[in-house]
């Protein structure tokens, strides 16, 4: 079984009932309470689930200019990563319950570390739940170890400053809701509006009603109907989390995902040089 982008639960039990040594990383989130996802994997877990928590392990220290999210350290990820016990050939599998966009933040920054044996759980806890899997409340201490020697970056990012002189030669897709793109309402950052020549391309449209990613073939056609696929594609957000959801998406199609632009918005709009458009 290849983990490279999606595991449906099934897959997963059948994994994990083969004894097939494999980490798994509890991302569940909330931006309005960043303790709730932490509450939420206390009171239920898969079984031998690690929680990564957003703020303190899959992001980095803000400075005001850096956007809200920004990526750590690869020393400081490689740092977690060891004490969730992860080690170089063991098989990940990331969930929330959120529609995915916090695991698939874990899954571009364990490749980006080097780590190609990543997946994400296709629907979440829900599906986990749907498919008659077992959770626990018990949490034990992770079987630490050293440090991840981190390898090649297998998923490529952009900085500020080379998407601004690339504007116009690089298909951009922004994955925030609608109204936040159009600049209609801004809840979360100081102003509203979004990256010139950016297109919309919300996370959520990647998925099915019941929480599960749309069929390979329909999100290749999705994203192929948006145009520029033969540009360089780079990907952004608010803060460079659900934008990870496309690249995801991208990905599971079968497309090349392209660039994350990890500062996305939150950065962007941090310096006033830099140009907005609306609507």
């Amino acid at each position: 079984m290849s983990l490279d982008t999606l595991i449906s639960a099934a897959q997963l039990q059948a994994l994990m009932a083969s004894g097939q040594p494999l980490l798994l990383l509890d991302c569940g989130f909330d931006l309005a309470d960043t303790a709730a996802g932490e509450r939420a994997c206390a009171a239920g877990h898969l079984p031998g689930a690690v929680y990564a928590h957003l703020d303190r392990d899959l992001a980095g220290p803000r400075n005001g200019r850096n956007g809200r999210h920004p990526l750590p350290a690869r020393e400081a990820l490689a740092a977690s990563a060891g004490r969730w016990g992860l080690r170089p050939g063991l098989p990940v599998v990331a969930y929330d319950d959120q529609g995915g966009p916090y695991a698939a933040r874990a899954w571009w920054l364990l490749r980006w570390l080097g780590h190609a044996e990543v997946a994400v759980l296709d629907g979440g806890k829900a599906a986990w739940r749907a498919a008659g899997g077992a959770f626990e409340t018990t949490t034990a201490a992770p079987a630490a170890a050293p440090p991840y020697p981190a390898g090649a970056a297998a998923m490529p990012a952009i900085e500020a400053g080379a998407l601004l002189a690339r504007l116009g030669q690089v298909r951009l897709f922004d994955a925030r809701a609608g109204e936040r793109y159009r600049g209609e309402v801004e809840p979360l950052d100081p102003v509203a509006g979004h990256i010139p020549g950016a297109t919309l391309r919300f996370f959520k449209d990647n998925l099915e009603a019941d929480g599960r990613f749309k069929p390979a073939t329909r999100l290749r056609e999705e994203f192929t109907a948006l145009g520029g696929l033969d540009a360089t594609v780079v990907h952004q957000c608010g803060s460079g989390v659900t934008a990870c959801h496309n690249l995801l998406a991208m990905a599971h199609a079968g497309l090349q995902p392209g660039l994350l632009y990890p500062g996305s918005w939150s950065e962007w709009c941090s310096d006033p040089a830099r140009p907005v458009e609306r609507g």
